[in-house]
């Protein structure tokens, strides 16, 4: 907002954006969301429409290089885990994945079917609680793995 409109808003309201017209992928629907801010210009309150076409484009460069990570993972990925995945899909997680149409973004980009977790704020600290729990026995498992992959 602040580049193309000389806008400033506040986080609040930034997310609030991100939240209810946020989007990577064009929608079907053109949505718009009044925004109030402080004009950088006269540094007086003002109010502007914004669409959701504006904020795919102000995410276009992180997502951009967000994609590139994921394309850079992906390379260097063993064949048999690729396999996998390919099979399986990729499953997003993390606040980020809720911004609408970015699992579309990355199933088209990748080719792979990708899915947004189903409580993807919360599931990965709720996996790394898990894997504490058994932790003995993840350690175990990897040693055992590391042991046969060097008998081999």
């Amino acid at each position: 907002m602040r580049r193309k409109h000389n806008l400033l808003v506040g986080e609040r309201t930034a997310e609030d954006m991100k939240i209810k017209i946020g989007c990577v992928f064009p929608k079907d629907e053109e949505e718009t969301l009044d925004v109030k801010g402080r004009c950088l210009l006269t540094g007086l309150p003002k109010v502007i429409t914004v669409s959701s076409t504006e904020m795919m484009d102000a995410f276009e460069e992180p997502v951009e290089r967000i994609m590139e990570a994921i394309h850079s993972v992906l390379e260097r990925t063993p064949p048999e885990l690729v396999a996998d995945i390919s099979t399986n899909g990729i499953v997003m997680t993390g606040g980020g994945s809720l911004v609408s149409g970015f699992d579309k973004l990355v199933a088209a980009r990748t080719g792979i079917h990708t899915m947004v977790a189903e409580d993807a704020i919360s599931c990965v600290a709720l996996g790394t609680g898990k894997s504490l729990e058994e932790l003995n026995n993840m350690q175990d498992g990897t040693q055992n793995l590391s042991r046969r992959r060097q008998m081999n």
